[in-house]
């Protein structure tokens, strides 16, 4: 298997690179988590990003969605960009995690810590379950079973039996199952730390794993599986590794998102929202280390503020050939996406090697 895989990339970027930017490279990542880290003890003003300073409970709110669903695209791309595997129904697992944590929590009267962790348990092991049944096909067939399955989950949330999910209004958690450190809106910046702190899980865990013998199998598997399997090796057990840890990684993603938003909602389960990871991962490029995170964020923070901007009075204002397109959300979003997938091939996070290549490209028309 002799493939350029994006470890290789890697090492080779940084092989070119001079002494000052390798030393930058290796050490960014901590500079970054530093000032995350730091985001809810800041003042500081973002005009047209943020509604307010950066530390206020709707800024922090913002940026914990987009932290959660920048890791949740991570966790999708080990099958996707990873292992070559389109699944429709990644959705399911996340649901799974919000759910099944709220309901141990309301119905069967658990405490929250027992919850939180039988709720991972239960959103990995259907994982397990609905993985071992899928990867029996593959192509198009296991990604059609993947939908079936995701499409059965949502119908069992909207139909409400037992009143366990809540329906179409989804189900709330009482703020006295909580602990007091998470309810409330005064306690945001906590809720904002546990997504970071699922962030960083999150990629130290996909990094390790796409680092890992099995990593490498998984790239084989993306290239060319049936020659995985003249190595001697079954691409179907290495396959439901990869689904099981993504499935685990989505379970999670769905536990802390129920403690955000104060509630498991029926739009994380429709097959909609796994069509909006796979955007996320095509938008900051999938198969790369941070393209994934990239896009689940701009996605995230894009579909929250463009929101607000088609519903405010300058696009009301506007002549009708232009409010009616501007008004719908889906519309800005779409039409942000193909800009991007034409402007940049590969995703956003591939822009620093073409600049680079483009750089080098005029230096040597230059000489």
């Amino acid at each position: 298997m002799t493939t350029a895989t994006p470890v290789r990339e890697a090492a080779r970027d940084e092989a070119v690179a001079p002494p000052g930017v390798r030393r930058w490279t290796r050490w960014w990542p901590a500079v970054v988590l530093l000032a995350l880290v730091a985001v809810p003890y800041s003042a500081l003003p973002l005009p047209g990003l943020l509604d307010g300073p950066i530390g206020s409970a709707g800024s922090l709110q913002l940026l914990a969605l987009c932290l959660v669903f920048g890791a949740l695209a991570t966790g999708y791309d080990l099958l996707l960009g990873r292992t070559g595997l389109l699944s429709f129904g990644h959705a399911l697992y996340f649901a799974a995690g919000s759910y099944l944590t709220n309901a141990f929590m309301t119905e069967a009267g658990l405490p929250f810590v027992p919850s939180v962790v039988l709720g991972l348990l239960s959103g990995t092991a259907l994982a397990a379950l609905l993985g071992s049944v899928s990867l029996r096909v593959s192509g198009i067939a296991f990604s059609m079973v993947t939908l079936a399955f995701a499409q059965a989950g949502s119908l069992l949330v909207e139909r409400d039996p037992g009143g366990v999910t809540g329906g179409e209004e989804g189900r709330a958690i009482p703020a006295d199952r909580l602990p007091s450190s998470l309810a409330g809106i005064g306690n945001t910046a906590n809720l904002y730390w546990i997504a970071l702190a699922y962030l960083v899980v999150t990629l130290a865990v996909v990094h390790w794993a796409v680092r890992s013998p099995t990593g490498r199998v998984w790239e084989g598997i993306k290239e060319n599986e049936r020659r995985v399997e003249v190595l001697g090796l079954r691409p179907y057990g290495f396959k439901l590794t990869a689904f099981v840890l993504a499935g685990a990684l989505a379970a999670a993603g769905g536990v802390v998102h129920l403690l955000l938003t104060g509630g498991a909602t029926p739009q994380t389960t429709t097959s909609d929202f796994t069509l909006s990871l796979l955007v996320m991962v095509v938008l900051g490029g999938s198969g790369s280390r941070w393209g994934p995170l990239i896009g689940g964020v701009v996605y995230t923070w894009a579909d929250q503020r463009l929101g607000d901007l088609a519903g405010s009075g300058t696009v009301a204002g506007l002549p009708s050939v232009l409010r009616v397109p501007l008004s719908q959300p889906l519309f800005l979003l779409g039409t942000l996406f193909v800009v991007v997938v034409y402007v940049l091939p590969g995703g956003v996070a591939r822009l620093p090697r073409r600049l680079r290549a483009a750089r080098a490209r005029g230096a040597a028309a230059a000489a």
